[in-house]
Parts: C-alpha cells; sequence; structure tokens
C-alpha cells in the first residue's frame, strides 16, 4: 500500500520540481526591467484618473513621461506642483508657465451680441449650430449657450451666465472635455499665468464685426502697435498673442478700442 502511495508523490514531486525550474528560467528569460521612476512618477500624480492626459489612467501616464512619450507637465490636475514634483524626478527644469485651464474666445454675452430670432431646439450647442445661421446669434463664432460644454465638465467648473460659458479656473483642471463638446472651437488650454487673453474668435473683418458685436476684435493692429515685446501679431483678421514673447505689460489692454483683449487675472 504505502509503495504504491509513493510513485504518484514521487512522480508529483518531481513535476513540481521541473515546473519550477521552467518557471525560474522563463522568469530570467523574458524579464522586463521596470523603470524606477515611473512609481516615483505615479506616486506624485492626484490618482484621480480623469483622462486629462490623453491617458485612461495615471499608470500609464507615469510610464509614458518616463520613456519621454508626452510631457512631464500633462497632468491637469495635479498642475504646476505635480509637474515641479515630476520635473525634479526627472532632473529637469520645470516649465515656467505652471498650471493650465480652459478659455473661453468669446464675450458674446447678451449686451454685447443681437439675437437673430429665438431658438426652440434641442438645448444643444451641437445641435444649434448645425442650422444654417449656425445659432441664433448676430455673431456666427459667438458662444450659442446652450451648455455642451456645461455639461461634457465632469469637475463642475463651467457654468452658464448671460448666455455664455463662464469657466471657473479654480476648479478646472485643463481636462480638455470641454474644448471637444464645444462645436465652435471657442475653447482652448493655456497657461493660466498668461493672463491677457483675446475674447474674440471672429475672423470677419472688422466692419462685420462691428456690425454683429460691440467687443470683437476688429483687426485693427493697434494691439500689435502697442506691444513693445512684439508678442502680437494678426492672424485671419484676429489678435493672436505669443505667450513666450509676453511680458504682460497690460499696454495692449489698455488700447483694445473694443476691449476685446482682457487681462483675466484682475
Amino acid at each position: 500500500m504505502i509503495e504504491t502511495l509513493i510513485v504518484p508523490v514521487v512522480s508529483v514531486g518531481a513535476l513540481a520540481v521541473l515546473m519550477g525550474s521552467l518557471l525560474g528560467f522563463s522568469a530570467k528569460k523574458f524579464y522586463v526591467r521596470v523603470d524606477p521612476r515611473v512609481e516615483k512618477i505615479q506616486d506624485a500624480l492626484p490618482g484621480v484618473n480623469c483622462g486629462g492626459c490623453g491617458f485612461p489612467g495615471c499608470g500609464m501616464f507615469a510610464k509614458a513621461v518616463a520613456e519621454e512619450k508626452v510631457g512631464y507637465n500633462g497632468c491637469p490636475p495635479g498642475g504646476a506642483d505635480t509637474a515641479g514634483k515630476i520635473a525634479e524626478t526627472l532632473g529637469i527644469a520645470p516649465d515656467a508657465f505652471g498650471r493650465k485651464v480652459a478659455f473661453l474666445k468669446c464675450n458674446g454675452v447678451e449686451d454685447n451680441v443681437k439675437r437673430n430670432y429665438i431658438y426652440d431646439g434641442p438645448k444643444s450647442c451641437v445641435a444649434a449650430s448645425q442650422l444654417a445661421t449656425g445659432g441664433n446669434k448676430s455673431c456666427t463664432y459667438s458662444c450659442i449657450g446652450l451648455a455642451s460644454c456645461k455639461n461634457a465638465c465632469p469637475f463642475d467648473a463651467i457654468h452658464m451666465a448671460n448666455s455664455i460659458a463662464v469657466i471657473d479656473s479654480k476648479k478646472c483642471t485643463a481636462c480638455g472635455k470641454c474644448v471637444t463638446a464645444c462645436p465652435k472651437k471657442l475653447i482652448e488650454i493655456v497657461a493660466e499665468k498668461s493672463s491677457v487673453r483675446v475674447l474674440c474668435n471672429s475672423r470677419d473683418t472688422g466692419k462685420i464685426v462691428r456690425q454683429n458685436c460691440r467687443a470683437g476684435c476688429i483687426a485693427c493692429s493697434i494691439c500689435k502697435k502697442a506691444c513693445t515685446a512684439g508678442a502680437i501679431t494678426m492672424e485671419n483678421n484676429i489678435a493672436t498673442i505669443d505667450y513666450e514673447k509676453c511680458t504682460l505689460c497690460m499696454a495692449c489692454v489698455a488700447k483694445c478700442p473694443t476691449k476685446s483683449i482682457k487681462n483675466m487675472a484682475s
């Protein structure tokens, strides 16, 4: 009876030893070295897995940063503090522009634009933008104001006021969901520190802009002439600011005749 049990026990034991050896060999043969910086980078991240960085989760973003596939400052919720910690891990100097936020390039409130008709369709900017007029405001580039961006924001950083979207920079994580949701392409991600911004996205000539909006950029180039740093150019009938050159001197803000350039920090 004992001899009968010994054979299978020995066989199982031998098989276990063989499998263990094979597993050990495989572990060494197919071992993938993990960059120790990945764990440090992931520890610096807020861990909200919001997708604002373009990856499904913080772990994948951390790996991409370590492999230099994306920038170290690509985590919107983490902002400048997180970017600084990651930069320290990577041994590089952090970006001076720091935290990023979403910005609406429009000041088409009720006092500045006219209503061409009463819109009575689906409460969706996408639906309204598909009409022949692109919405019911006199400026076809204006914020439609039906809250598509607000509904897309997972951080409650957007509310509607006076028929346009208002972004709360303190709550904004620059996740980019509002950028995608806006059919007019009026929202962009900018450095929070770069507070001088053009609140207009019209490509119309100055004459047409004046007819449609009191606060639109009329492409007069006064801001460009006032900027001693050469940070402003005129592109497609609208002032464009190069934030790497901008010194925040506020000369353009003071000179703009339609007040379409504002200091958002004030």
